[in-house]
């Protein structure tokens, strides 16, 4: 079953159901600091805590994120026909289409 293209790509697109939390909360920290920085973006008014306190947040629960994805794709890519550069593009892109998701039906 897992040497078809499929089934990475269904693995990956429910591991991006949780993994909305991290995508967010780095899009969060991306848009209140460094992008705000730079002029790109406008911080939120009313975030006043720090860059320390996100990053106490922020880091633990992206280093899961990843470390999860990381023990659920290396195992799966062994037993996949894939060749290794479209598996590991496949397995990037697909987590994010639940966020590309919530982006797109929000109001």
């Amino acid at each position: 079953m897992a040497k078809y293209w499929w089934t990475p790509f269904l693995v990956n697109v429910l591991l991006g159901i949780p993994g909305v939390v991290p995508f967010w909360l780095v899009w969060y920290l991306m848009v209140n600091w460094p992008l705000a920085e730079l002029g790109w973006t406008v911080r939120e008014p009313t975030e006043n805590d720090g860059m320390a306190l996100w990053l106490v947040i922020v880091v633990p629960v992206v280093a899961l994120f990843a470390m999860i994805w990381w023990l659920v794709n290396a195992p799966l890519r062994r037993r996949t026909s894939l060749a290794p550069r479209t598996f590991w593009l496949l397995c990037a892109l697909a987590p994010l289409l639940p966020m590309a998701a919530l982006i797109a039906n929000s109001p």
